[in-house]
């Protein structure tokens, strides 16, 4: 699962078999099971970046979306999404970052909100409620449009949820 939501909730991330193996704190053996079952069925695909063999998920799998959409529900995201990013004034672009974008599972939600007019009255509101339903604390920064890119720099991983 845990590979699963590496690349799938981030499908633009890439990753190798030693920096996976650390991350997770699991034997190269148990990881290379894994990613070779992955790859097998198509869900992950590979390339070699130097003598590196590189691992991302397979985008064009006629699974992927239904995957993606599973792991946003698994992980409470979805309701997330749903529950922050309606209704909320003039949203630009919403951004998860942290843990959840670099594909780790985390009870901590960290959200890059861009906008204008963001009535926070109403979005605190709506994030104590969403922490209440997924079992997980929501962090958020709100930043104007041209914040947002020179803030993005800081993160190594973003996933983007919104853009109007």
């Amino acid at each position: 699962m845990k590979l699963l939501l590496k690349f799938f909730l981030n499908s633009n991330n890439a990753a190798y078999l030693r920096s996976l193996s650390g991350e997770f704190g699991e034997s190269t053996n148990a990881i290379r099971g894994e990613l070779n079952r992955f790859e097998e069925a198509g869900l992950l695909e590979s390339f070699l970046k130097g003598n590196k063999k590189m691992y991302q998920a397979n985008v064009r799998h006629p699974l992927f979306n239904d995957i993606h959409n599973l792991l946003l529900k698994h992980t409470g995201i979805d309701q997330v999404i749903e529950r922050i990013l309606n209704n909320i004034g003039d949203l630009e672009q919403a951004w998860v970052v942290g843990d959840f974008a670099r594909g780790k599972d985390s009870p901590i939600i960290d959200l890059l909100l861009a906008g204008k007019n963001i009535d926070i009255a109403y979005l605190s509101t709506l994030i104590e409620k969403t922490e209440t339903l997924i079992h997980r604390r929501i962090r958020y920064i709100i930043l104007n449009g041209k914040e947002v890119k020179e803030n993005l720099k800081t993160f190594t991983e973003a996933l983007l949820l919104f853009k109007r």
